[in-house]
């Protein structure tokens, strides 16, 4: 069996999500969260979840192989970042190349790269008029959101859309493909 971490700073809607759908898969399990804030919702999902939970601080993380040891001492084979806000250490790249994926809530190349996460994100897409939004899934490397993609997916935006209107409508598409991208990526 896959053993998967997720990386996660936030409220953790994208991390239920997927410690729900991997909770009775075959082939994986959801088995740590890294998280870098003790007061972020996800960590609660997580103890609820029965997920264990390693708080990282930022010294900590970016020390030369302390977060790949403990991610190796674990047995972790697949890492998912769900809402992680740091830049991923390059030997933790090297380590988990092509096990290792982010989803970001637009249609990279646009509206990526360092600050460009959340309702930011679909603030930018309105405000440049565009049309069309949606998710990336993609491979993490040593950059923001410059990996190589594996699954795009798209919702329209609307005239009269604000950034909260288009966050719910990129949200569905998160949880409607997200972990199963990443199941389909395990098999």
């Amino acid at each position: 069996m896959k053993r998967i971490a997720i990386f996660a700073s936030g409220a953790g809607t994208n991390a239920r999500r997927l410690m729900e759908y991997f909770e009775l898969h075959d082939a994986a399990q959801v088995i740590l969260l890294v998280c870098n804030r003790a007061d972020a919702g996800v960590v609660a999902i997580a103890q609820e979840a029965g997920v264990e939970v390693l708080l990282v601080d930022r010294e900590w993380f970016y020390a030369p192989r302390s977060i790949t040891q403990e991610l190796h001492d674990r047995g972790i084979d697949f890492i998912v970042l769900a809402g992680f806000l740091w830049l991923i250490p390059e030997v933790l790249v090297e380590v988990y190349s092509d096990a290792m994926v982010n989803i970001h809530p637009a249609l990279l190349p646009k509206f990526g790269g360092k600050g460009m996460y959340g309702m930011r994100v679909h603030e930018a897409v309105i405000a440049a008029g565009e049309k069309e939004s949606g998710i990336t899934i993609h491979y993490v490397d040593s950059k923001f959101d410059e990996g190589a993609h594996i699954a795009q997916y798209s919702c329209p935006v609307f005239p009269n859309d604000t950034a909260s209107d288009l966050a719910m409508r990129v949200h569905e598409l998160e949880y409607m493909h997200f972990a199963e991208e990443i199941a389909r990526l395990l098999n």
